[in-house]
């Protein structure tokens, strides 16, 4: 692992935390651990070593899942107000750290265009969405949520724990929500909410919201966007034509979600609702007896379904948006667009390579900075299994990617001879959301040949245990 500036960062600024404190009458609350030291240190050294049993998750080499490194400033900030320990359910827990979520919260609805606002931090995604579907439900209760069906599972789960229906709607060959099969679920009449996913999370696919928010005029249904994994490239003006057309709509949504543990650079767990209009804030509603909150002003805890909230995360996220505020062509949007830029060169190599009698198969250019790729092969089945091979013989040279089993109709037609009479086959993905990884292109191709070649020449060999072993 690289030098880490934390250290340096948390030195330095967690006395200034203490001195604001020195005024209190000493006190003895460490319930005698610093008689431990020494065993805790060894502890300590046993966790370092157990947590080597990790893929390396902050190395540029590591493109299989949306893994992402806090910024070190995040990190400080997390660990100096832990010192402290907020909770940011009432402002008597978290005082200070509430009036940090507030500001931060308004900073992500600012970029989507909303001044007005209701919105607050959440324990990740799946719980945001849980909120903004919530309120769908209680505006069109008993009514369908439909999302496309590369869209999130938490959607279709989410729909079944608030007792609503949920129906997925079929994709367009580049992943994106079929248009008119979702007008044909809307001319029944049972539709209340639209999920709008802008960067699907298996593919980064970004569905046509501009063209949904239209459709909203003629059947009246809410719209929400699952912009977890894509939010934030609201700000990247180099993504495709139609991604931009469609983030152009994102401030005609009713409810938006966004997790800044992915591209926010923030320690997990950190997601984020929105909501246009605040007036949904009645839903949450509710008379606590506890005189724990002796403030007269509006709680976080009063306008969200989670009760205890880490106050450390919106201090984390506060402290990075002041050093990277989430402008277009800031320091942090141009660290987006290298991660798209990364994708795109690495999208032109797999294409360039695959050809008509190449190695691989590809299906569209990225929108954002997700792709995938499948094996050229005799059969679906055949490239499903050298996909394996490959990923297993990548993880051995230390480049870790990610299967994806992913619907054939997503790729050209002919990419295999028997592609007709099959539905799905298992692909190579990567996630290039480090920065980073636009200068390691070209060591991750290098890689990635070497363990085709290998895998390749087994298969000819008719090598079974190399085929889909495990690294």
């Amino acid at each position: 692992m690289p030098d880490d500036p934390f250290c340096a960062l948390i030195t330095e600024a967690l006395p200034r935390l203490q001195r604001e404190f020195a005024s209190l009458p000493s006190a003895t609350n460490d319930a005698g651990w610093q008689d431990d030291l020494s065993a805790m240190s060894g502890i300590l050294s046993e966790v370092a070593t157990r947590m080597a049993n990790n893929y390396p998750y902050f190395h540029p080499l590591y493109a299989g899942q949306m893994m992402k490194p806090p910024h070190p400033v995040a990190r400080a900030a997390y660990a100096m107000a832990m010192w402290i320990n907020p909770n940011n359910h009432s402002l008597d827990g978290g005082r200070a750290s509430s009036q940090f979520e507030v500001e931060a919260v308004a900073e992500i609805a600012a970029m989507f265009g909303w001044q007005r606002h209701l919105g607050h931090l959440t324990g990740g995604g799946t719980v945001a969405n849980l909120e903004a579907l919530w309120v769908a439900g209680q505006l069109h209760p008993g009514k369908r949520i439909v999302a496309s069906s590369q869209a999130h599972y938490t959607h279709s789960r989410i729909s079944g724990v608030l007792g609503l229906p949920f129906s997925p709607i079929a994709v367009d060959r580049r992943g994106r929500m079929d248009l008119d099969r979702l007008e044909d679920e809307l001319r029944q009449g049972d539709v209340g909410t639209v999920v709008a996913t802008l960067g699907t999370t298996a593919i980064g696919s970004v569905d046509p919201l501009d063209r949904i928010v239209a459709l909203r005029e003629k059947y009246g249904f809410r719209i929400h966007v699952d912009a977890a994994y894509g939010g934030y490239f609201k700000l990247v003006p180099s993504i495709s034509t139609e991604a931009v057309r469609a983030f152009s709509g994102i401030g005609e949504a009713d409810s938006i979600v966004i997790d800044p543990h992915k591209h926010g650079l923030q320690p997990y767990g950190c997601g984020c609702v929105l909501f246009r209009d605040p007036v949904v804030g009645r839903f949450y509603k509710h008379d606590s007896p506890y005189t724990y909150f002796s403030s007269a002003d509006l709680h976080l805890g009063e306008i969200t379904l989670e009760c205890s909230r880490a106050g450390a995360a919106a201090v984390a996220l506060w402290a990075t948006q002041r050093l990277l505020p989430l402008v277009p062509n800031g320091d942090f949007a141009r660290g987006l667009g290298r991660c798209r830029e990364a994708a795109l060169r690495m999208y032109e190599r797999l294409k360039e390579d695959g050809g008509r009698d190449g190695r691989f198969v590809t299906a569209f250019q990225p929108e954002l900075d997700i792709l995938f790729w499948g094996v050229r092969a005799s059969s679906v089945a055949e490239a499903s299994r050298l996909a394996q091979a490959i990923f297993d013989e990548a993880a051995k040279r230390e480049l870790h990617l990610a299967l994806a089993q992913l619907p054939v109709g997503l790729f050209p037609e002919g990419a295999w001879p028997d592609l007709a009479s099959h539905a799905t086959v298992t692909c190579l993905r990567s996630v290039l959301m480090k920065p980073e990884q636009l200068d390691w292109v070209d060591r991750i191709w290098q890689i990635l040949i070497a363990a085709v070649e290998v895998s390749l020449a087994d298969a000819k060999k008719g090598v079974p245990e190399r085929i889909g072993s495990s690294d």
